[in-house]
């Protein structure tokens, strides 16, 4: 917008207007919005945060319905304004206790993409090598005649299902029963095999359970926050929020950062540590290190609830400061000062993300982040816990239910009780729930279809022709004509244009289910309005297909028993009863019109649990631990025997890790390291955000990020169209010149091969703009997580800028790091939201007017 446009709004440089009830923001230019600063001890302010639809003024609006985000993993509050059957806007739920009203800027704009004219609304079949339309009857009639032949010919092995992290609770648990049930396969996985896998393994690691020990709220008592590759500001914006207030505040916590870009969260810590790639077990041992030499280590706590201890003491014993600066580049001095203000904590709130999980060691250095909270005794009260975050909405849900490849409820699949428990509640012989085996991971599913095992692949609500590693590599496997591909999705994406069968998904806003977040925070979603034509809610396909397939028990009865989200809520609530994510004690109705509850909810606790261990370790003890264990550096499975021997009485488990290098390592052809990631504006591969507005101008293509010194060197400037290579390809896109580490290049992941707006890839072999096409199949021993931060590349010039520059936003860490070297990143009066504090009051309902 020009200035004459932003004059007629009414609005100044960050755009504001101060009249009427609240304050209207410009979203992009501002995205976390004003300030409402509270003291540490203190509950957080409410700050209603509303945006709605060009012309539709409040009064208007004829419907609130309450949803929750399904954009990123915090599991903000909100409510669907509904006019004449339409969505029009939203605004967050005052009194929840996630977001206390607040919404990131995903959440303000990300609806629009709900009513886009490019939405899938009849299903799609492939003739004569194009998907043409047809109807459900015929595309559901050719899934399952391609079903029933695989399991005579072939077995169940022969199928795979590859899941989302945006599904709802009710629509995993369907999948999990009738493929593990129905079908009998071992291979389902979904897409947080890319962004948490690896939280959940360091838990069950550290606790034998899945289950995130802390809270929201500790970041209200903390009074240091530790962010380990956690760009906070970016993937969780509400909480950064939080973080902002309390920075503002009386008695402000102390940041401890870990990441190599200088990221908003980076420029407000008291200590920044920016690490070479690959190098994190490295930093965490020398930081466990100063903090066992200098005795600032619980006692008492170490000894009462842990085992392990000695042999972590013993591990990291040279692992001294100067050390690990020769390893990762940081300075000794400032590993010790980062030890100083973590081992004086009087309360620590740790938080994880994608740059440990994506990174070499992922699970060796998210256990080691456990042990410093163990060793500390820096657990299970206010203020003092670990957060090894979520990066998707419903990630928790499908680790939970069973549809990431573990066994429902966080069962074990080696313990042999916890297979007949769960067989006795789908009334099925234990023989039929293959648990003969680890569970499949994502990679190994796409390289058993690669070998022609696996014939048919389910794809329900994730775009892996983007998102996984080497793109080329998964282009290849998804085209084979031995492999019957099913996509279920909301649009045309890189993935669907591949598939022999695309069937059109109802989402969020358009069907209800629960949704739970990273700190188990459950909520329910209701329907607001229609799906576009004849599209389908997921769990209404699942079911149709499980009918179809005549799935049944061992008496002969039906499988699966229920037909509707909440008969599917109620039977998840019998399959979670007695484990750690009981939410026996939970309803619709008690989820309609108030916060969210966090589970465990059951009888002993009918108002939910804010923070796991406040008693000590409630679910490692050998009789009911989700997992024995694994070796950190090889990934093979412990035996029971030996972790009884271990952890008889059911303690934590202190595991150390020695740092091992890269795999792959910068060379003379490939001198940079590469690292892969996200921005505030957009989720996953933009099948949503691009077709946002606001979201997809405030960062509309790729861009590649490189340090100061680096683009010196080469002769390089801001905007020049640059491209980075690999062993495995190439992409193109323009520079930011910004204060990243020296030797470390940065690149969005969301961007795909098909370019949105005319879904065709580059011509003539030339790169394209997909991160991943440069990424290598490398995986996390322990929790199979691929790794796409450890990549050597190249750096060359393709053409100079002519007065281009890159599109990256300036409001993020992809600041340039000259203010003039490209124009502030705005959205003018199409981005405005209005924001009101001190609304004590609820603001939402199901059916509000």
């Amino acid at each position: 917008m020009d200035e004459a446009g932003m004059s007629e709004a009414g609005m100044d440089g960050v755009g504001r207007n101060k009249s009427g009830m609240g304050t209207s923001v410009d979203r992009i230019a501002n995205p976390w919005g004003g300030r409402t600063p509270y003291d540490r001890h203190r509950s957080w302010p409410t700050r209603v945060d509303t945006r709605l639809g060009a012309g539709v003024e409040p009064d208007q609006v004829q419907r609130w319905v309450q949803a929750a985000s399904i954009l990123h993993s915090d599991g903000d509050a909100m409510d669907v304004a509904v006019v004449d059957g339409r969505m029009v806007g939203v605004r967050g739920r005052a009194d929840d206790r996630v977001n206390r009203g607040r919404l990131g800027p995903k959440d303000l704009f990300g609806w629009q993409a709900n009513a886009s004219e490019d939405r899938l609304t009849r299903p799609l079949i492939r003739e004569g090598g194009r998907l043409v339309e047809c109807d459900w009857d015929t595309a559901m009639d050719r899934i399952v005649t391609r079903s029933r032949e695989l399991t005579e010919e072939r077995g169940p092995g022969s199928i795979g299902f590859y899941t989302s992290g945006q599904l709802y609770l009710e629509e995993y648990y369907t999948l999990a029963v009738l493929a593990r049930a129905g079908i009998g396969t071992s291979h389902l996985d979904g897409n947080t095999r890319l962004c948490t896998a690896t939280a959940a393994e360091a838990l069950k690691e550290s606790f034998g359970c899945d289950g995130q020990p802390g809270s929201y709220d500790d970041f209200d008592h903390a009074d240091v926050v530790a962010l380990f590759g956690h760009n906070i500001a970016e993937t969780q914006p509400v909480q950064w929020m939080r973080l902002l207030d309390r920075l503002e505040g009386g008695d402000p916590p102390r940041l401890v950062c870990v990441d190599p870009r200088p990221t908003k969260v980076a420029r407000r810590a008291a200590v920044h540590l920016a690490p070479r790639a690959g190098t994190n077990v490295a930093l965490l041992n020398a930081l466990l290190h100063e903090i066992i030499r200098t005795d600032r280590i619980d006692h008492d706590y170490i000894a009462a609830h842990t085992v392990g201890f000695e042999e972590l003491a013993s591990r990291v014993r040279e692992c001294t400061p100067q050390w690990a600066a020769a390893v990762c580049d940081v300075p000794a001095a400032s590993i010790a000062e980062a030890a100083d203000v973590l081992g004086d904590a009087d309360r620590l709130l740790s938080t994880v993300l994608q740059g440990v999980y994506q990174s070499h060691q992922a699970t060796a250095a998210a256990v080691q982040i456990n042990n410093l909270h163990l060793i500390r005794g820096m657990l299970g009260r206010s203020g003092a816990g670990v957060l090894q975050m979520n990066g998707q909405p419903t990630a928790q849900n499908t680790r939970e239910c069973g549809a990431d490849g573990d066994l429902p409820g966080f069962r074990n699949w080696q313990n042999d009780a916890h297979v007949a428990d769960l067989a006795k509640v789908w009334n099925v012989e234990p023989e039929s729930i293959a648990h003969y085996a680890p569970p499949t991971h994502a990679m190994q599913i796409f390289r058993y279809a690669e070998q022609g095992s696996i014939r048919m692949l389910w794809i329900s609500g994730t775009n892996p022709a983007v998102s996984l590693p080497e793109l080329a590599r998964v282009r290849s496997i998804l085209r084979q004509e031995r492999l019957f591909v099913v996509v279920q999705d909301l649009f045309r994406t890189e993935t669907a244009q591949l598939a022999d069968v695309v069937l059109p998904a109802a989402t969020w806003g358009e069907k209800t289910g629960v949704s739970t977040n990273a700190d188990r925070t459950v909520h329910l979603s209701d329907k607001a309005v229609e799906p576009p034509g004849e599209a389908r809610p997921d769990l209404d396909v699942f079911l149709d297909y499980a009918a179809r397939m005549d799935f049944r028990d061992k008496d002969g009865g039906p499988l699966i028993t229920w037909h509707d989200p909440e008969a599917a809520f109620e039977a998840w609530k019998r399959c979670s009863a007695g484990r750690p994510c009981d939410y026996t004690g939970i309803t619709y109705d008690k989820l309609r019109g108030a916060s969210g509850v966090q589970w465990p909810c059951n009888e002993q606790a009918p108002d939910g649990t804010a923070r796991l261990y406040t008693d000590g370790i409630s679910w490692a003890h050998p009789d009911v631990c989700e997992s024995y264990g694994k070796d950190l550096e090889t990934g093979a499975s412990d035996e029971p025997v030996e972790y009884r021997s271990l952890n008889p009485d059911g303690k934590a488990v202190i595991r150390a890790a020695a740092y091992l290098p890269p795999h792959e390592t910068p060379d003379v052809d490939h001198p940079f390291q590469l690292t892969t990631g996200r921005t505030l504006y957009h989720f996953h591969t933009r099948t949503k955000t691009a077709r946002a507005p606001q979201l997809n101008e405030a960062a509309p293509d790729v861009w590649v990020e490189a340090s100061v010194s680096d683009a010196a060197a080469l002769g390089l400037g801001e905007g020049d169209l640059v491209e980075v290579g690999t062993l495995r390809g190439a992409l193109r896109g323009r520079l930011r010149v910004t204060d990243i580490r020296p030797g470390l290049l940065f690149v969005p992941f969301h961007y795909g091969y098909w370019d949105t707006a005319t879904g065709h890839g580059p011509s003539g072999g030339a790169p394209g703009r997909a991160a991943n096409e440069t990424t290598v199949t490398d995986w996390d021993p322990a929790s199979k997580q691929p790794l796409f931060k450890t990549a050597a590349a190249s750096l060359r010039l393709v053409e100079h800028a002519n007065g281009s520059h890159a599109p990256a936003p300036t409001t993020t860490a992809s600041a340039p790091c000259r203010a003039d070297a490209a124009p502030p990143t705005v959205g003018g009066a199409a981005a405005l939201a209005t924001e009101t504090t001190g609304t004590s009051h609820h603001t939402g309902g199901r059916d509000i007017r």
